[in-house]
């Protein structure tokens, strides 16, 4: 894991969003007429685009989607993206990358706007060079695309990078890009979902993946 440049994922990689994204699920879904008190059940909702997952989850229809999405958006902009947690040891883990050299850049599917205020409002945006997420018309939600993206906006050779996520989502883009991938088992996504996909390397907990820097 001697890459130079480090694409880390967000949610379940960096911080643990869980009780913001499905509050803000379970508020959205409200505003269509349903009613949902477990948040584990709407846990599938992390990860993958939202527009697709209220599609798949719940049946609704493009306009009923793009209705959902925004009803989430006004919760996790005002709230949402505040409840939310960075996992134990990742500040120091990005502190001791950066210090040896690593330039790191946040990928994720979430709309950049909320990206780069989680990223400030929890102090972990200093350790980025560049901070890479969608856009709120839906560019870029696929994880494949963005990481294309980010490549080529960087000039960042494919074979000098690791993209480290926790869903099968990173690791898809990753294969298809040419990346070699780092699955995180400490966030969202199961050990079946992420060995399915045989990433090159898998880690349970940040004090492991630490270790696996070599720090």
């Amino acid at each position: 894991m001697h890459h130079p440049h480090l694409l880390f994922d967000l949610d379940g990689t960096l911080t643990d969003s869980r009780l913001g994204i499905t509050r803000a699920i379970q508020v959205a879904l409200r505003t269509e007429g349903i009613e949902e008190p477990d948040l584990r059940r709407l846990e599938v909702f992390i990860g993958p685009p939202l527009l697709q997952s209220f599609m798949t989850h719940y049946g609704f229809d493009e306009a009923r989607a793009w209705r959902a999405v925004e009803a989430y958006r006004v919760y996790f902009r005002a709230t949402g993206l505040y409840e939310n947690e960075v996992y134990a040891g990742i500040r120091e883990l990005l502190a001791a990358l950066q210090a040896a050299g690593r330039r790191l850049y946040l990928v994720t599917a979430k709309p950049r706007v909320f990206a780069v205020e989680i990223l400030r409002h929890f102090a972990l945006k200093e350790f980025f060079i560049a901070l890479h997420g969608s856009e709120l018309d839906g560019t870029r939600t696929d994880k494949t695309e963005l990481l294309r993206f980010v490549l080529d906006t960087e000039g960042l050779a494919p074979e000098s990078c690791l993209m480290l996520g926790d869903r099968e989502h990173d690791l898809i883009a990753a294969r298809a890009n040419g990346v070699a991938a780092v699955a995180l088992g400490y966030g969202f996504g199961s050990r079946e979902e992420l060995e399915r996909h045989r990433p090159a390397f898998h880690f349970h907990s940040v004090a492991a993946l630490r270790q696996g820097f070599g720090l």
